[in-house]
């Protein structure tokens, strides 16, 4: 299973990117080198919203499809979808 994630950084910007295991890459992107270099001066970062797929190329497909949104059509995604990931609604609920 491939996971499509987007975190929230703690500028309040947003990263997509796909996984195999979100805790671990979750982990990685708020403590070690192995984050990405976008999310490593924006730390702490939270997860916010994720999907499963079956395949690495159908999770990457969407994520360029994710990537191509603006600002507020993701954030439209992840409100309207926030069961998805258990955070979402959470931080959805506190901030826009």
């Amino acid at each position: 299973m491939y996971y499509l994630y987007i975190l929230k950084c703690a500028d309040k910007t947003l990263y997509t990117g796909i996984t195999v295991n979100l805790q671990r890459r979750t982990k990685e992107h708020n403590s070690s080198n192995l984050g990405a270099k976008y999310t490593r001066s924006r730390r702490p970062v939270k997860l916010v919203y994720s999907k499963k797929f079956r395949s690495r190329s159908t999770a990457c497909l969407e994520e360029a499809r994710i990537k191509t949104l603006s600002r507020k059509e993701k954030l439209e995604m992840i409100k309207n979808n926030s069961s998805s990931t258990p955070n979402s609604r959470e931080w959805w609920n506190k901030e826009d």
